[in-house]
């Protein structure tokens, strides 16, 4: 048996850049920072950053694109994936991403994105939490979707 699973919380570092292949198929990159710290053994306060590479695809990117921006809180669940390739001087190089499955907005909305209060915008200093799933390109829950639900 085997398990790739990651899990992350942490901060958007850039806007995500989107393309679309000649297939129509969607994919979005963003690098995330997680941050821990710690009381070292002098008092001082030491914190740690450190930069993951996410890739989304299909309808997720479509879902990053209109929602993930740079300073968002985000929850990442995917995989790690290592890939490599010749560069223009014929040198082997390499790069480790996380491809997310599902992304979930967190924390408040930043000012530039405040809505109209409609059930999918977000009003205010409100907490958000919005869920979504790369469930090929199926199923993709949007903020305020709760309305549809039976109980």
């Amino acid at each position: 048996m085997a398990v790739n699973k990651v899990i992350l919380v942490g901060n958007v570092g850039k806007d995500p850049e989107i393309r679309h292949l000649d297939s129509g198929v969607a994919v979005a990159n963003f690098p995330l920072a997680t941050s821990e710290s710690y009381v070292a053994k002098n008092g001082d306060k030491v914190e740690s950053t450190e930069w993951h590479n996410i890739v989304v695809w299909r309808g997720l990117a479509d879902v990053t694109e209109k929602y993930v921006t740079k300073g968002r809180q985000l929850y990442i669940e995917g995989k790690i994936r290592t890939r490599s390739w010749d560069d223009k001087e014929g040198n082997k190089r390499y790069t480790t991403e996380i491809v997310a499955d599902v992304l979930q907005l967190l924390g408040s909305r930043p000012d530039n994105q405040q809505g109209d209060n409609n059930n999918n915008q977000y009003g205010g200093n409100q907490a958000e939490s919005a869920g979504f799933k790369n469930a090929n390109e199926t199923e993709v829950e949007e903020p305020g979707g709760d309305d549809d639900l039976p109980f």
